[in-house]
């Protein structure tokens, strides 16, 4: 078997690799550098050029090939190559007539548990997202910003104490609203310094959150370490980051309690399989990161059902627009039109916070035939928040 064409799709916010070989098999993946989508296209026909004619089945050797090419490496060459791994893997399955994780050493679990997005622009709304949650029947909520989801076109000034203060007693609210029953994922989306990280984490402490998500920025290893060890709260972070020795390096300082490995940028199924590796080793445990689209679920469910050290999967709501497109946009008129489920033809489902373990062929989905004639691709707009004094703030 060969590889014949690779062909790059854009439907609406997300991008896609399709692999086609001369079996008539093809395979399906998805970039996840959401920011740098057109960068990571040209990116992946740069690597076309020596995939054609080359045996899909030799993944290994392709992605150390792709990745130590040209001796540089980015979220859009990463997300390039996430692309293609996971399409090389669907091809694999489907080849053997399996689910890509039987070739991965097979089922560790039936099912996948998995955290439900939450949001809100005020306190009242985020508590109510969270209650819904639990009526829906997830036992875990994520994306939960104790500093609420206001628009990035809206200028940000807090007092430090009235900003932690609030911070804390939302969660408190939230904690009375669900009770013991509800798993809370906290994320904080890099804005705080190491201090205000520090104190924020000790006063939420005796709610028992599941885990504080990127408190600080992911640059500077040293400051993730700092907080970790200052806080009996776990801290979860990596979603930023795309190689194995990024995440060896937090996790030789302790940094980490889960891994946030993102598949679709972090070197695809093959990188998240290595990053879960290292991290068993470590005593960590790995929550992929999923705001992307139906594919990328698809691919992260692979990886959720064969390493044994999966702590919980990111679901993002897939009946609406990307939840990069949601949190990371002031307004969008898309979110009445466009529906993620209607682009590929088989969306994950969860089940009282469960999803089942598919049995499809390979990872299980693909396009429908077309569609980015129907939802063309559309750049994303940089959009960063100000301070009213004018300097940046991190959301």
């Amino acid at each position: 078997m060969k590889i014949t064409d690779v062909k790059v799709i854009g439907v609406n916010r997300f991008l896609y690799v399709k692999i086609y070989t001369d079996e008539g098999i093809t395979g399906i993946g998805e970039s996840g550098a959401w920011g740098f989508l057109d960068a990571s296209r040209e990116a992946i026909n740069t690597f076309k050029g020596y995939l054609i004619g080359k045996d899909p089945l030799q993944i290994e050797h392709h992605w150390q090939y792709m990745y130590r090419s040209f001796h540089f490496r980015g979220a859009a060459i990463m997300g390039a190559l996430s692309a293609i791994d996971i399409a090389l893997w669907d091809i694999a399955g489907k080849w053997f007539d399996v689910p890509t994780y039987v070739l991965l050493g097979g089922k560790t679990r039936d099912k996948i548990r998995t955290y439900y997005h939450v949001s809100g622009e005020t306190t009242e709304e985020l508590v109510a997202s969270c209650v819904k949650a639990k009526e829906l029947g997830y036992t875990a909520v994520g994306h939960l910003s104790p500093f609420l989801d206001e628009p990035r076109s809206k200028p940000y000034f807090m007092p430090y104490a009235k900003m932690l203060n609030e911070a804390v007693d939302r969660v408190r609210l939230i904690r009375e609203a669900v009770g013991d029953d509800m798993d809370l994922c906290i994320e904080l989306h890099r804005r705080m310094k190491p201090g205000e990280a520090i104190a924020f984490a000790q006063a939420v402490e005796k709610y028992h959150p599941f885990f504080l998500e990127d408190p600080t920025t992911a640059d500077n290893f040293d400051s993730m370490a700092l907080i970790a060890n200052k806080t009996s709260v776990p801290i979860a972070t990596g979603e930023r980051i795309h190689t194995i020795q990024e995440f060896q390096m937090l996790l030789s300082r302790n940094a980490m309690s889960y891994a946030r490995t993102s598949v679709c940028l972090c070197g695809g199924i093959t990188g998240a399989r290595k990053i879960a590796a290292i991290a068993e080793a470590n005593g960590v445990q790995i929550v992929p990161h999923n705001p992307l689209s139906p594919i990328s679920t698809a691919a992260c469910i692979q990886v959720a059902a064969s390493v044994e050290n999966l702590a919980i999967l990111e679901l993002p709501d897939h009946d609406t627009i990307s939840a990069t497109e949601r949190f990371t946009s002031s307004t969008s008129t898309e979110s009445l039109t466009f529906k993620q489920s209607d682009t590929v033809t088989w969306v994950p489902r969860a089940e009282n916070g469960f999803i089942e373990t598919p049995t499809g062929k390979g990872i299980g989905i693909d396009l429908i035939e077309g569609i980015e004639l129907e939802y063309p691709f559309q750049r994303r707009e940089i959009n960063t928040r100000l301070h009213v004094d004018g300097s940046i703030v991190d959301q």
